[in-house]
């Protein structure tokens, strides 16, 4: 019974992760509505969150027993954690060009696209069930996005920036979970947080700061984009409006819940629940912001979930049986 409560227990913390998450991308597009730039929305989201995490990480209370983090550790969650930051960058340069729920459709596609990495890393081919559920992603996308009936405006831009992203996250989430597994969740949060903050920092000084103070600068950015709106000087009222809401909803909440929830769900049931992102995100978008959903696009979205859910079946069904035993 117990042991059943903890499992309960563990799939409520990580729904609250991955629901957390999926808000993010409406929260984003609020925070453009009032006027914040690309630069300081991924900035303020950063800077806080890695502030939450440090705070939590010294003033938790620590086990004579926990392991060291080595300089090696260090240098490599940071290195891990730049993808991070490009994720952050990318997805939310994509939310400004296309819808919330398309955008976060485009972030899944890390699900398949964190097979194939796995694949080049084990020098193994994907199994059936691997390409089955590879298939209905991509199909799945085809309906979400509703690309084939050609009814919802896709700006190319976003289209781009989104698959972007999920390249990014998929190596985020690759990296992860191969990289000092010996260390506390906040130690390595926070570690990754480092080099998430140093991505975003070069991005802020490039599309920003750099352009706002330097003619040069500003004749090079016109060579990439015409578009010269968030050029000005840095709003920090971010910092304790909107930046505290992303950072806890992108950076605070999400990885504390699925770190407390995964090894009680364990990884077959985890993953399944944490693709709550997906249909937590649209729905958010489609009542925060009225973006429109039709009928079609909920088809793929279940697709992908469907997907999700049989590439994790084998493990879910190993530990029912293990639980037998």
């Amino acid at each position: 019974m117990k042991e059943q409560n903890n499992v309960v227990k563990g799939v409520f913390l990580v729904a609250l992760g991955a629901s957390s998450f999926g808000m993010l991308a409406s929260f984003v597009k609020l925070a453009y509505k009032s006027g914040y730039t690309t630069a300081e929305v991924t900035y303020s989201q950063v800077i806080l969150g890695l502030l939450c995490v440090s705070l939590i990480h010294f003033f938790r209370k620590k086990k004579s027993d926990e392991a060291k983090a080595t300089g090696k550790d260090i240098r490599n969650l940071i290195l891990a954690g730049t993808s991070m930051g490009f994720t952050s960058v990318l997805y939310y340069m994509a939310v400004s060009y296309i819808d919330a729920s398309i955008a976060v459709v485009l972030l899944m596609q890390s699900v398949w696209i964190g097979v194939v990495l796995d694949s080049i890393a084990t020098k193994t081919f994907p199994n059936t069930t691997k390409l089955v559920a590879i298939s209905l992603i991509l199909f799945g996308t085809l309906l979400a996005t509703n690309v084939l009936a050609n009814e919802i405006n896709l700006d190319i831009r976003g289209v781009i920036f989104g698959f972007l992203a999920s390249c990014s996250f998929a190596t985020t989430m690759f990296a992860s979970g191969r990289i000092a597994n010996h260390l506390t969740a906040t130690k390595r949060s926070m570690s990754m947080l480092i080099g998430a903050t140093i991505i975003v920092s070069i991005f802020v000084f490039i599309t920003q700061i750099g352009p706002n103070n330097s003619e040069t600068m500003m004749n090079l950015y016109q060579q990439f984009s015409d578009n010269t709106s968030g050029i000005r000087d840095f709003d920090f009222s971010i910092f304790y409006g909107w930046g505290l809401v992303l950072a806890l909803f992108g950076t605070v909440l999400p990885p504390m819940f699925l770190n407390m929830g995964f090894p009680l769900t364990g990884v077959g049931l985890g993953s399944i629940i944490s693709s709550l992102e997906l249909p937590a995100s649209v729905t958010v978008a489609f009542l925060v912001l009225g973006e429109d959903v039709i009928l079609i696009q909920w088809v793929g979205i279940l697709l992908i979930l469907s997907a999700i859910v049989l590439m994790n079946s084998s493990l879910l069904f190993k530990k029912k049986e293990l639980e037998l035993e």
